[in-house]
């Protein structure tokens, strides 16, 4: 491998660099997204249970020991409790999109990873096959060996170019299915506590 790396060229280091980008970021969405997943049903029937023993204040307790997007979206939204139901949707939403923001953080980078690197990869396979073809030249004969050898070295950066798009785009879809869970599982839970509290403002 090190010496198919070092036989690519000056276009390998980029690519390097950008596998190394794009595992950095991978590894931090990765520790990000799963400190953010809850039990959300769970958190949810905890939620409820404090709103009835002890109220908002208890249920805000709740929200605040508990980590991630949900728990911040649901105390968000019980801050303005007192306001009526139209302030807490408005809170809700509006913590809603403050939370996705910072769970896509990152992915655009990873896109834009798995666009680069086969291009780099693309423009090192050119200069190198401008460099076999300038060998050709020089040697003044289209020997087998000049052409094959001058082609194989050419090939390596898009060889490399497309593994690292490829591994990346993996990682990339993961987040994307992961962060569309938590999205819903935000939704239906804001949904559920807006409901629960229009039904104890009914009582």
């Amino acid at each position: 491998m090190v010496e198919m790396f070092i036989n690519g060229g000056l276009f390998m280091w980029p690519i390097l660099i950008l596998l190394i980008l794009g595992l950095a970021i991978s590894i931090e969405r990765l520790w990000t997204l799963t400190r953010a997943g809850v039990n959300t049903r769970k958190f949810l029937d905890q939620v409820k249970s404090a709103l009835k023993e002890g109220g908002v204040e208890k249920a805000l307790e709740v929200c605040s020991t508990t980590r991630g997007p949900v728990a911040s979206i649901f105390h968000a939204g019980l801050m303005r409790a007192d306001r009526g139901v139209e302030s807490v949707e408005k809170a809700v939403t509006s913590a809603g999109s403050i939370e996705m923001a910072f769970l896509e953080k990152g992915l655009v980078w990873l896109a834009t990873i798995i666009s680069v690197a086969p291009m780099l990869g693309f423009t090192g396979t050119v200069q190198g096959m401008i460099q076999a073809f300038d060998a050709i030249a020089a040697a003044n004969d289209i020997s087998p060996t000049i052409v094959a050898s001058g082609i194989s070295v050419a090939l390596l950066t898009t060889l490399f170019g497309l593994v690292v798009a490829m591994i990346i785009q993996v990682l990339h879809n993961f987040f994307v299915s992961r962060i569309d869970k938590l999205i819903i599982d935000m939704e239906e839970s804001s949904n559920e506590l807006v409901d629960t509290l229009v039904a104890n403002e009914k009582k």
